[in-house]
């Protein structure tokens, strides 16, 4: 695998892969000292021009588990300030030597873009509300983990909140159709993408229907940075319909887990303290999303077995 921009594009031999090898990434983390040479002598460079604490963490942590070489590059005090082009800065860092880019842009397409202009790899790490593939690897290597079991086929996840801005779920409907699992989109009518008709879902309106029969709830935040004004008529009455409150949590099938890919809008999406919450896996993503991108890493660069 030379870049890992989309689902699609890893498909489903990929993903199995990258999901087999997450769990020797596991093992390793669980070592009393979590560090294997894999990468030794290999830099990769987080190029983040929007905020991130999880997913940016996680990659450098995951680079600096492997032995690799990280550089990381503030938008804010780069030359792009200056007026430097977005080309100019990938070819400058590419000629210092590196071997792969983990790249989050506000604008759709840019990872391809990228590609074009370096012979690194390049990870998206979120493109606009397009994608981010290694946040569904994620969710469904925890899914898995959590529910003991390898296949998937006729699980019913159920994605609430706002799906038109949601790079998040455009990624875990793919990965986790991909798996077997049937998806039930909730959301207001105005949260909607486009061409929803043509998704591989079902679309409710009404969260409280569907909860009984939901297997993995996984809530999204309301993504104010991408939104215009009026798409809900107010927070408080988006929170009556949409939000998780200890009343919803009870009908769940006992079974049933939460999940969430942060940040949280406590008060909004969730109004009930995810440690409250019996099945939540929020923090399992968390600790697993080092893991994953472990996986990621090794898979893009390396050219030996692990050991």
């Amino acid at each position: 695998m030379k870049h890992l921009r989309s689902i699609s594009e890893l498909g489903a031999e990929g993903l199995s892969r990258i999901l087999k090898l997450t769990e020797s990434m596991a093992e390793i983390n669980t070592r009393a000292v979590p560090k294997v040479p894999a990468l030794r002598g290999k830099t990769v460079v987080s190029l983040f021009f929007e905020d991130s604490t999880r997913t940016r963490l996680s990659f450098e942590t995951a680079a600096k588990r492997l032995s690799a070489e990280t550089m990381n590059f503030s938008v804010s005090t780069s030359s792009v300030n200056k007026g430097e082009s977005l080309r100019d800065t990938i070819e400058t860092i590419t000629d210092m030597g590196v071997d792969a880019f983990v790249v989050r842009h506000k604008s759709v397409g840019v990872p391809w873009q990228i590609s074009q202009w370096t012979n690194a790899s390049i990870v998206n790490a979120g493109d606009g509300a397009h994608q981010h593939p290694t946040q569904a690897l994620v969710d469904c290597f925890t899914v898995r983990e959590a529910l003991g079991k390898q296949d998937l086929s006729g699980l019913n996840l159920t994605i609430v909140g706002d799906i038109k801005h949601s790079r998040v779920a455009r990624s875990n409907i793919h990965a986790f159709s991909m798996l077997g699992a049937n998806i039930t989109l909730v959301a207001p009518p105005t949260l909607l993408p486009l061409n929803i008709e043509h998704w591989p879902v079902k679309v409710s309106n009404d969260l409280d229907a569907v909860l009984a029969s939901t297997d993995v709830l996984y809530m999204l935040r309301l993504q104010s940075e991408r939104m215009a004004q009026g798409l809900v008529p107010s927070l408080h009455e988006y929170s009556t319909r949409y939000g998780l409150d200890e009343k919803r949590v009870a009908a769940l099938q006992s079974s049933a887990v939460v999940m969430h890919p942060g940040p949280m809008n406590r008060g909004v999406e969730m109004l009930i303290d995810p440690s409250d919450i019996p099945n939540s896996l929020i923090h399992r993503q968390v600790t697993n999303g080092v893991s994953v991108r472990m996986a990621v890493l090794f898979d893009l660069l390396s050219v030996e077995e692990l050991s």
